[in-house]
């Protein structure tokens, strides 16, 4: 078994959903610490503009290909194509993800079949795919996915994108473990708050999205988000000191401890939220 993974230098890294947000940034920073980029999004266009501010930077792109990581197909196409031409990866981070919220009876089956897919069935198809050749292979590595504040605690409307979340979490869990005797370590990162075009387009079942009301919450979280750059800062740091639990604001890291310690007081904070959110339903 080779040493923990210290830096993503000189490591053939998969980032995907790096077309933008937390997946671009991460990819240019994995860039300038000198890993080699194998880059995935399901936007050909941003990725393409991503691939070339690596290159333009003097990083090293191997491969990159758009496509949904939702199609186990092609999903396993790309991973075929990548090992057969520059082997097995040293790190597989999983960034991409869509968000949709709202109340149960306003969410439809589309909501909760598409969080599914892209947030954690996307991520078991990249595992499934990326990760045995990392085991066969036995030089260790890291295992990167990225999961959500809304995967550790119950924010209102969030039971579909949670049960994608908690369970990319749940996942991450047992192959901590399992992976570990192969020196694979593994990173789950809770953001909270990010600053991405996410959060002007995530769709909101039953709430217009041009109520007043709700463009000042959407300033709001804006304004006490933390930047993308910040938390590809953080999930670099998490590999290098071997944290399994990425937290990327303060807040995130409190309100876990707070809610594991005091659980009452958490269950009426979040009755109390959710009552505040239901004044937004149309």
């Amino acid at each position: 078994m080779r040493d923990r993974l210290k830096s993503v230098s000189g490591k053939k890294t998969l980032v995907t959903g790096a077309a933008s947000g937390i997946g671009r940034a991460t990819a240019l920073a994995a860039a300038r610490e000198g890993a080699e980029l194998v880059l995935t999004d399901i936007d050909a266009a941003g990725l393409a503009e991503t691939v070339a501010l690596i290159e333009q930077a003097g990083g090293k792109v191997l491969a990159s290909r758009p496509l949904d990581i939702s199609d186990y197909d092609a999903v396993t196409a790309f991973a075929t194509d990548v090992h057969d031409e520059h082997g097995s990866l040293d790190v597989v981070m999983n960034v991409a993800g869509v968000s949709a919220w709202g109340t149960v009876e306003n969410l439809e089956h589309r909501h909760w079949r598409r969080m599914i897919d892209v947030n954690l069935m996307g991520p078991i198809h990249v595992i499934e795919n990326f990760v045995p050749p990392m085991v066969k292979a036995g030089r260790g590595g890291a295992l990167v996915n990225v999961s959500s504040a809304a995967g550790l605690l119950a924010f209102p409307w969030h039971a579909a994108y949670s049960a994608s979340k908690f369970g990319l979490r749940g996942a991450s869990e047992v192959l901590r473990f399992d992976l570990a005797r192969h020196g694979i370590t593994v990173h789950l990162v809770v953001p909270g708050a990010v600053n991405t075009h996410l959060v002007q387009t995530v769709e909101i079942a039953g709430v217009d999205r041009e109520d007043p009301r709700v463009q000042r919450y959407v300033r709001h979280f804006q304004k006490h988000a933390t930047p993308p750059e910040r938390v590809a800062a953080q999930i670099l740091r998490g590999i290098a000191r071997n944290h399994f639990l990425v937290y990327t604001s303060f807040d995130v890291r409190f309100g876990y401890w707070w809610a594991r310690k005091f659980a009452l007081p958490y269950e009426l904070v979040m009755r109390k939220a959710n009552d505040r959110f239901h004044t937004f339903l149309r």
